[in-house]
Order: C-alpha cells, then sequence, then structure tokens
C-alpha cells in the first residue's frame, strides 16, 4: 500500500469518527448548543483535523443528516428483497419499518431535523422528499408487486401504501416523538404490524391469494 493510500485510509477514518461524535453530540444537544471542540474531544481528533474536514458547524450539520438518513434508509430498503406471499413479505417491510421508527437515534434524527427546521430549511425539506422516496418508495415497489402478481387489487398503490404506512408510524415514530426517545410502544412490534397488514389485507387482498 502506497504512502498516499494510507494517508487516505486514515483521512477516511478520521471522518468517520467525526461524523459518529458528531451525530451523537447534535442529537443530545442540538445545533446551538454543540460545540466543534466538543466534537473533536469525542471523536479523538484536533481540531485542525475536524476544520480541515468540516469548514463549519452548519456544514458538519448537514452532512451528519444526510448519512443518517442514508443508513436508516437503508434498513428498511433491504426488507424490499423477502419473499414470500404478500402477508410475509409486508410483514418483513412491517418490521424493518417499525425497528427503524422505534430506534432511538432514529427518532433523535428526525427530532432534530424538525428542531432546526427554521435554521435549515433546505435540509428539512431534503430530508422529507428523501424520506418518502426511500422509505415510502421501498413499500410502494413492494406494493405494486403484488398488485401485478395478483396478490392485492388496488387502485392507487401510493394511497394504499400511505396507509399501511401511518397504521405502523402512529404507534411507533409518533409516540417517540411526543414521549421521549427511548419510550417504546406498550403492545409488541409483531402486534402492532401484525395488525396493520391484517387491516392491509382485508382491504386489498384478492380473495384466495393472501386473505
Amino acid at each position: 500500500m502506497t504512502a498516499s493510500v494510507m494517508g487516505e485510509s486514515r483521512s477516511e477514518r478520521k471522518r468517520e469518527l467525526v461524523l459518529r461524535a458528531a451525530r451523537v453530540i447534535f442529537a443530545r444537544d442540538g445545533f446551538s448548543q454543540a460545540g466543534m471542540e466538543s466534537v473533536a474531544r469525542s471523536a479523538g481528533v484536533s481540531t485542525a483535523t475536524l476544520y480541515a474536514h468540516f469548514p463549519g458547524k452548519a456544514d458538519l450539520f448537514r452532512i451528519v443528516v444526510e448519512a443518517a438518513l442514508a443508513d436508516i434508509a437503508d434498513r428498511v430498503r433491504q426488507s424490499a428483497e423477502a419473499q414470500g406471499d404478500a402477508r410475509a413479505r409486508l410483514r418483513t417491510f412491517g418490521m424493518a419499518y417499525a425497528e427503524l421508527y422505534c430506534a432511538a437515534d432514529s427518532r433523535a434524527l428526525f427530532r432534530m431535523v424538525i428542531a432546526e427546521r427554521r435554521r435549515f430549511p433546505g435540509l428539512a425539506d431534503h430530508f422529507r422528499d428523501h424520506a418518502r422516496m426511500a422509505l415510502g418508495g421501498t413499500l410502494l415497489a413492494v406494493v405494486g408487486d403484488l398488485a401485478r402478481i395478483g396478490e392485492i387489487a388496488i387502485d392507487k398503490p401510493s394511497w394504499a401504501a400511505g396507509q399501511l404506512q401511518g397504521m405502523i408510524e402512529h404507534a411507533t415514530l409518533v409516540l417517540g416523538l411526543v414521549a421521549g426517545d427511548h419510550v417504546m410502544p406498550v403492545r409488541p412490534l409483531e402486534t402492532i404490524v401484525h395488525e396493520a397488514v391484517e387491516t392491509f389485507l382485508a382491504r386489498y387482498a384478492v380473495r384466495g391469494k393472501a386473505a
């Protein structure tokens, strides 16, 4: 390995350490109270190294939010690869979606973006649109495929997908945003997802297929 490649690897590792530390500190302290020195200290790098990667706190905040969104979206996107009938595939998506919204780091990310919307309106809009595409788009692809193979019958796939997402979000994400990042639903996630999927299939399943 050449010296330049080794230098790039060390630089990337330091950048990753900074992003991890910044994500925790922004979520805990908020944008206004988070200090670049605290981020550098937590990441184990000098402030000079921190500023070499991120010119200012606003730049760091934007990158933290975008990286975190990509990370949490991947968890749900992978559920689209599930095999089985409509019930099995929708439950796989539903569990990934519910677990995402019950994770303290995901809730903190949503809360952080909401809190800083006035300061970063463009970032908040990007977050909303990207989340809708990455999360809702995954379910929309599953629903579209189930309709194509005749397991469900729907006129407006986006409405149907939104209904299933809404049933899960109400019991998971909304609870966390109102009650606190670490507050979990009283009912098991399996029960929440089961009831949401069964309600969905009662409305859209083709008789003799997934009903």
